[in-house]
């Protein structure tokens, strides 16, 4: 029997990354063997949108190649995230008359239809509908409707919609590579679906997905999604900091920030010294403490308007799970005593674990959530449709008729 495989691709600001599983079929959820992974810097990425076609097309290349090369097996699809301020999400209701005794799938059909018929501006595209509590004759907090006896369904969705032209360019990067994207899926809800456990879900959870460019912030309660937004800062922001605080240039910065980055100011003896060029040439020290504390005012003006926007829009007494954080960015040492602080609630570092097997431990970074949380929303596809998955066998055929397409 031929491996089924899913495969998640994380085009981000800072870093590409590419996840390589195989279905494995559960009897309530599928889980993946993770076989292989990539990871690249990314080029012609900016603020989760392409800028440079050439350069997106050739990082997207190199992570699936190194994903493939672990694996030894080759892919022809992926699931692609997507994240950006162009996200919106809005409200959708949808009503319908139930005609026999009981609900039927096809009320449910209809009813998730009538939500969806809403017209979408020209240059926007739908991304997700997602379901939250049916009504049926006006009694509401019902997850699953059918077999209930009633004349009236009604439902409200979540509709996620994003910038036609930017989701256009992230596929258009990954068709020049040469493979297909299956299905383009918000980062944030990928994320969710590789770090928060179905307990966590239920008894109210909120996850904060700190990438490059944007964050991801989500709210679950009673099993589903209750709140999602992309916030328009991340990491990057903490990179600035460090560009106007230090006067270097920009790739310093960054390694400064991934090699010597803390939020433990108070925890670094003065005479803790690191080495960042001088203004004139040459190179100069600083404190370590003056870069931790650089940081750590950043994180806690992220985390601050974060708790600002967890009050705005659902019940802080409501999240018995408190708040996970993940993203490449959840791993700078003290951001959880720094998230601690300015949340007020409980807090824990989410990485890859849920439903994945196989090489955990090259994906157990929490920068690695929404990457294996695409090839998870594969195999989820995957159990629901029979579609979206390879083999190796069509992986190579495909390949190659994409390359000669490109070339020819």
């Amino acid at each position: 029997m031929k491996s089924m495989l899913v495969t998640g691709l994380d085009v981000g600001s800072t870093y590409t990354r590419a996840v390589i599983g195989e279905y494995v079929r559960d009897f309530h959820r599928p889980e993946i063997r993770v076989l292989g992974v990539g990871r690249t810097p990314t080029n012609g990425v900016r603020k989760d949108a392409v800028t440079d076609l050439d350069g997106a097309t050739e990082t997207v290349r190199r992570a699936l190649q190194e994903a493939e090369l672990m694996a030894g097996m080759r892919v022809d699809r992926v699931y692609a995230g997507i994240s950006g301020d162009h996200i919106d999400v809005n409200r959708s209701v949808g009503v319908v008359a139930v005609a026999t005794d009981e609900i039927v799938p096809r009320d449910v059909r209809r009813v998730q239809a009538v939500a969806r018929a809403v017209p979408v501006v020209r240059d926007r595209e739908l991304l997700h509908a997602i379901p939250q509590n049916y009504f049926v004759d006006n009694q509401g907090g019902i997850k699953d409707p059918i077999g209930m006896s009633g004349t009236r369904l009604e439902t409200e969705l979540f509709l996620v919609t994003g910038c036609s032209a930017v989701l256009a360019n992230v596929v258009r990067a990954v068709e020049r590579a040469g493979y297909r994207v299956q299905e383009t899926v918000l980062e944030p809800i990928a994320a969710s679906r590789a770090v928060l456990a179905e307990d966590e879900r239920e008894l109210g959870v909120a996850m904060v997905d700190l990438g490059g460019a944007t964050t991801g912030f989500s709210v679950h309660y009673e099993g589903r999604i209750r709140h999602l937004e992309v916030l328009p800062f991340g990491g990057n922001t903490i990179t600035s900091d460090l560009i106007r605080g230090l006067s270097i240039p920009f790739a310093e910065a960054r390694r400064i920030k991934e090699l010597h980055g803390s939020a433990r100011a108070r925890a670094l003896k003065p005479d803790d010294m690191i080495q960042v060029p001088g203004t004139n040439g040459g190179s100069r020290r600083v404190a370590r403490a003056m870069v931790a504390g650089l940081v750590e005012e950043r994180l806690q003006s992220i985390f601050r308007e974060v708790d600002r926007r967890l009050h705005d829009v659902f019940p802080q007494v409501s999240l018995g799970a408190g708040v996970v954080i993940t993203g490449g960015v959840a791993v700078t040492p003290g951001i959880v005593e720094v998230a601690r602080r300015c949340l007020s609630a409980p807090v824990r570092i989410g990485a890859p674990g849920e439903g994945l097997s196989g090489l955990l431990d090259v994906v157990s970074g929490p920068g690695f959530a929404t990457a294996a949380g695409l090839a998870l929303h594969g195999a989820d596809c995957f159990m629901d449709t029979g579609r979206g998955v390879s083999t190796p066998a069509s992986g190579v055929v495909t390949r190659v008729g994409a390359w000669l397409k490109e070339f020819f």
